[in-house]
């Protein structure tokens, strides 16, 4: 089971979405997915189309990460009504806001790895839909993680802040898992005609060399609509949804290569 936690540290650049466009890839190509929503705003749960009537959630399992609590934290998404394979939610919580202090014990820091250990058989690919922040939920996340991909768009702070997730990212590295590394560096809501954008693409590309992943992610209102409908982006009628699709498809062969994920069937 490998476990990639998408990240930024600033609000607003599209996290969320790059998690639900990477799980509906994993999704289309039969790989045995289950997203954890870490975030308090709990959008993931929101787009995934799931029942949290009568469920536990995130802030329970956080609470005590034993399996019986962690598997009735987990739901099949709305999703799997497409077509078969398993795609499945770790429900998100604004409760799990109470888990993310600026000060984590060590014992708080590993309660997700713990929790995730208790289903590793059950899944090929473990996505965490992480806090734009870095505070306890994050440094949770990271400490159950083989990677990190760090989400910015090409503006004036994305260096900045890209910047800062990767020192963070290198700190939990050799302060508490080793096996942690940085997937790289998603660029997200893309404008190619955009000058600015170019400029700051290129800026990236000149501070961090490959870790700046391609291909780059357009803005297109298609993921949003898809998000909005709460369906996998990969079934989104249009030409845009398609080349978008293509996109995930690419990012998520590097996850799969870097992971050793062998994918399930293959789905249309």
């Amino acid at each position: 089971m490998h476990v990639l936690s998408v990240s930024s540290l600033k609000g607003g650049v599209g996290k969320t979405t790059v998690t639900l466009g990477l799980a509906s890839a994993a999704f289309a190509r039969g790989v045995r997915t289950l997203v954890v929503d870490l975030d308090p705003q709990s959008d993931v749960s929101t787009g995934m189309d799931i029942q949290v009537a009568g469920r536990l959630n995130v802030a329970d399992v956080l609470a005590n990460p034993k399996e019986k609590v962690v598997r009735q934290a987990i739901t099949s998404s709305g999703w799997a009504k497409v077509h078969a394979g398993t795609i499945d939610v770790m429900i998100g919580s604004p409760s799990a806001i109470n888990f993310d202090g600026p000060h984590p014990s060590v014992r708080d820091v590993w309660k997700l790895e713990e929790a995730l250990a208790t289903i590793e058989a059950d899944y090929d690919l473990v996505l965490i839909d992480c806090a734009p922040s870095l505070n306890a939920l994050t440094r949770t996340a990271w400490a159950a993680s083989d990677r990190v991909v760090v989400v910015t768009e090409p503006g004036l702070f994305s260096v900045a802040a890209a910047d800062r997730a990767l020192r963070a990212i290198e700190e939990i590295r050799r302060g508490l898992s080793p096996r942690l590394q940085p997937l790289g560096i998603v660029v997200n809501r893309v404008r190619p005609q955009s000058i600015e954008h170019q400029f700051r693409i290129k800026e990236l590309r000149d501070m961090f060399g490959p870790l700046v992943l391609s291909p780059q992610l357009p803005e297109r209102t298609s993921l949003q609509q898809a998000q909005g409908a709460a369906k996998p982006l990969h079934i989104w009628p249009g030409d845009s949804a398609q080349e978008l699709a293509s996109d995930f498809d690419a990012l998520l062969d590097r996850v799969m290569r870097t992971g050793r994920i062998s994918a399930g069937e293959q789905r249309a």
